[in-house]
């Protein structure tokens, strides 16, 4: 209950709340110039409270607000960062400016279902974009119903995207051998590059592992390759990219990421021909640094802390020779002649090379795609090429990663045939016709 009592020329509310110690505890405000505004401010408080916190007016709040505060609540603190850069630009792109000014409340399963529908009919987005999209949209309001029950139902529970025809083709290049000895040949120049797209083809590593890759991972006794993180951009304090402009932050920095999954995190065998490239590569890398001496730009990995999130982050900065810090080096593998290291963006300009000048389709991850291929493709045990690739599942590398070539067509169909050779079919017997 609300009471209201005058105190001098004003009003106060007093509610009681939990006691503490056996002993009663009353919120109180005053300053009110009437007894029905304090009674009514007093009403709005009473439901807060008894209603675990949860702000009255949050019913009225629109799904555009509603968005940045699942963000910035949920998402900052559970999820990867890729992740929350692929809602970022899903939220900026299409669910504000089409939903943003409806309240949270008013969304429903007809509303979302006409949306994702004109996206569909409209847009000609791939079904895995738009599959993205209504995930976006499933997952904030999800926590809206049963996290912070901002409201009653989760609408987008019953959504589902149109029917895709299916299309013929493959997205995913998987190189031939000629390809790839004309890939390296076009950079067997441009030695990080080159190393690069080697150890990617005979590892199948994602792109972010590659260049995230330092020597310290590599055993050359032992053989084997460890992968325990991986490299992303951030801004300069770790945030997402939405807080770029309103706080002024570069986007030039890089830093160490925990792995996809926890089978991400694996130590592979990884054969002579490469241990060899790696050996010879590391042997021309400290020639470089004995040539550009203090010229040579050297890396170090700096803990700091996320000011959204509060946790420990290793970012990588640079600095000249000479000048003194109290870091560890950054042994980074792939990186220019002088020590330059640009991440991910390293390659940005060799795949414009490799498309338009070789002819060749090609995405990074294309490497990947013919590593897990190539494999199976020779009779490797599925269960060992999903955990070299680092996937969660082994339903992940059959549906993913996995393609039909023609070799595998050929020798299923060859397979078949030596198993019949062994039957013995009857012969047809032959029909006279009458006349």
């Amino acid at each position: 209950m609300v009471s209201v009592r005058k105190r001098g020329k004003v009003y106060e509310y007093r509610i009681e709340i939990a006691s503490i110690d056996g002993v009663r505890k009353w919120l109180t405000k005053s300053g009110f110039k009437t007894r029905q505004e304090a009674l009514h401010e007093g009403a709005i408080a009473y439901n807060e409270y008894y209603q675990c916190g949860k702000k009255q007016k949050q019913k009225d709040m629109s799904y555009a607000d509603y968005l940045d505060y699942w963000i910035d609540n949920y998402c900052n603190f559970n999820l990867k960062y890729s992740t929350i850069v692929t809602y970022l630009n899903i939220i900026k792109l299409y669910l504000k400016p089409r939903l943003g000014m409806y309240k949270l409340s008013q969304l429903d399963s007809q509303m979302l279902q006409e949306f994702i529908n004109d996206l569909y009919v409209e847009k000609n987005l791939s079904k895995w974009y738009l599959k993205g999209i209504l995930k976006t949209i499933k997952g904030s309001l999800k926590y809206a119903c049963y996290t912070v029950n901002f409201i009653n139902d989760n609408p987008a529970e019953r959504v589902h995207i149109p029917r895709y025809e299916v299309v013929c083709g493959d997205p995913a290049h998987i190189f031939t051998q000629e390809e790839i000895e004309r890939i390296l040949d076009r950079f067997k120049d441009v030695h990080y590059i080159y190393y690069s797209f080697l150890t990617a083809y005979y590892t199948g590593l994602r792109v972010s592992e590659v260049f995230g890759l330092t020597w310290d991972c590599i055993d050359f006794e032992k053989k084997t390759l460890t992968v325990n993180k991986n490299i992303i951009k951030k801004n300069k304090e770790g945030l997402p990219k939405k807080y770029v402009i309103s706080k002024g932050h570069s986007v030039e920095n890089w830093f160490y990421g925990s792995c996809k999954n926890p089978q991400s995190n694996r130590t592979i065998s990884i054969g002579d021909t490469l241990v060899k490239a790696l050996k010879e590569y590391k042997k021309e890398q400290e020639e470089y640094k004995k040539f550009y001496g203090d010229s040579y730009l050297k890396h170090y990995e700096k803990k700091v802390i996320n000011e959204y999130t509060k946790r420990e982050e290793i970012i990588i900065v640079d600095a000249k020779a000479e000048l003194e810090l109290n870091l560890k080096e950054a042994q980074l593998i792939f990186v220019k002649p002088n020590g330059q290291f640009r991440g991910t963006e390293t390659v940005r300009h060799a795949f414009k090379v490799i498309n338009y000048e070789l002819g060749i389709p090609c995405r990074f991850h294309d490497f990947r795609d013919t590593h897990a291929t190539r494999l199976i493709e020779n009779g490797a045990d599925i269960k060992a090429v999903s955990k070299r690739l680092g996937h969660s599942t082994i339903q992940t590398t059959y549906n993913i990663y996995v393609r039909i070539t023609e070799k595998m067509e050929t020798d299923t169909v060859d397979r078949f045939e030596n198993y019949t050779n062994s039957l013995d079919i009857p012969a047809i017997t032959k029909l006279e016709y009458l006349d």
